[in-house]
């Protein structure tokens, strides 16, 4: 979006992007039965078309810093790397074949094609009975997704109740339409494998809801004694994601929040001359819709930047 508009104002944009196919997360996160890829193919050509150059495989922050980019030539740079660093639970069992964080479930399956292995590089092994750990839009999708790979069974297995519960009520109602069974005021504690390392199934504990956390959301509280077992073979964690540091570590006063986003100001304007950033990275796991805006923003005041040169 960011690039998009400032080409249409004329400049000469590049998107450094660090998968082998441009898109980002509307390639590699969201299901084709979400979000049929044709729609971002035809996205991707049109600012392609308005001149704006894409290079793939470009991890930022290793083959390239922001300090590079300046050197380059480059006269101001938006940051939208995302928050896709995923986030484990710390349990026993997590290292066990068959477990995957969502980000590597989704991208194996959207971006990497592994639906059409062996015609494609990369496999994936989906169990006959899968459990999601988690309770938000990501989760809703990993669980779908695992039956149209072929699970016979799929459970959402949450700790909360579905009063609680993140995800949106569209995704929510799609999944039970599909049989996704949901486990609510249910936490795992530890992974369970068998002789060869693959997973078998989880120890999970009841809970109960307590008093608001800081999300305003109730606590779950565990149930002392309340412990079973689920029989799985396969395990995706889908609770949520983080900022990569990757970038961020690499880039000499750039000021971040205590959670490790990028901190701007309204403007979307970093600590940093010359650098804009916007979306997840700023915000955490939001919406497409408010990374949009934020680019749109960037792209006005990058505009307003590059005329006057005048930074603050």
């Amino acid at each position: 979006t960011c690039a998009g508009d400032l080409a249409k104002l004329g400049y000469d944009v590049t998107i450094f992007e660090a998968l082998h196919k441009p898109g980002g997360v509307l390639v590699y996160g969201i299901p084709e039965f979400r979000l049929p890829k044709i729609i971002v193919e035809q996205e991707v050509k049109f600012i392609q078309q308005l001149g704006v150059e894409i290079k793939t495989n470009m991890v930022m922050g290793k083959v390239l810093t922001i300090d590079d980019l300046f050197e380059m030539g480059y006269e101001a740079v938006f940051i939208s790397t995302g928050a896709g660093l995923p986030k484990f639970m710390g349990i026993p069992g997590e290292n066990y074949l068959g477990v995957y964080s969502a980000n590597e479930f989704l991208t194996r399956i959207n971006l990497m094609k592994a639906y059409s292995f062996p015609n494609t590089d990369t496999p994936i092994k989906v169990g006959k009975k899968v459990a999601v750990i988690g309770g938000g839009n990501v989760a809703m999708d990993a669980a779908r997704s695992a039956l149209r790979m072929g699970a016979d069974e799929v459970h959402i297995v949450y700790r909360r109740s579905e009063e609680e519960m993140p995800a949106r009520k569209e995704e929510f109602e799609n999944a039970k339409e599909e049989s996704i069974i949901f486990d609510f005021l249910t936490n795992p504690v530890r992974i369970i494998g068998n002789e060869n390392g693959w997973v078998k199934g989880i120890e999970c504990i009841r809970m109960e809801l307590g008093e608001p956390d800081a999300s305003g959301r109730r606590r779950p509280v565990p149930i002392t004694g309340s412990e079973f077992i689920m029989d799985v073979d396969t395990v995706v964690i889908a609770i949520g994601t983080g900022p990569n540091p990757l970038l961020t570590k690499t880039t000499e006063g750039l000021e971040l929040t205590k959670h490790g986003y990028i901190a701007v100001d309204e403007e979307g304007r970093t600590s940093r001359e010359g650098v804009w950033a916007g979306g997840d990275i700023v915000t955490g796991s939001a919406t497409v819709i408010l990374a949009m805006g934020a680019g749109k923003k960037a792209a006005r005041f990058i505009h307003e930047y590059l005329q006057n040169k005048k930074w603050r």
